[in-house]
């Protein structure tokens, strides 16, 4: 459903976050190890992140990435999605066609609006806050 890049953004944010919420900042290394991600890719990744003022990042020896408390609540999967993945997961053909819309509609069209417009709403409504918690108490998990 999502790039790998969107899902390893997804899963670096709420890394971010939990270690934000122990007042820790974490450095690249740490995330790409913690997301199970290589250190390149990740690099470019976080690098996304911060253009799109999701994440915040400090340079030097006690750098790294962190997310300011305030911003939990604010930020939304659905941003993180815009950044890294644009909005094509919401026009998008659920079969592939290039041209699909209500007045030439694939065979699933009419299924797969129902399921798009349930997956904004999901991602428009679910905050950073929200997963990092989930994570922080042990309750989901970044990795099996």
């Amino acid at each position: 459903m999502f790039s790998k890049a969107c899902e390893y953004g997804i899963r670096a944010t709420v890394y971010i976050a939990v270690q934000s919420l122990k007042e820790r900042r974490v450095n690249l290394k740490e995330i790409a190890k913690a997301i199970e991600s290589p250190e390149a890719f990740t690099a470019k990744i976080l690098q996304q992140l911060v253009k799109s003022n999701l994440i915040d990042s400090t340079k030097g020896p006690s750098g790294g990435f962190e997310i300011n408390k305030i911003q939990f609540k604010q930020i939304k999967l659905s941003q993180i999605v815009s950044a890294i993945d644009g909005d094509s997961i919401y026009t998008g053909c659920g079969l592939g066609l290039k041209e699909c819309d209500e007045n030439k509609p694939c065979p699933v069209h009419d299924k797969f609006k129902n399921i798009r417009d349930e997956l904004r709403q999901m991602l428009e409504t679910t905050s950073i806050e929200e997963l990092s918690l989930g994570l922080k108490e042990g309750l989901t998990f970044l990795k099996r």
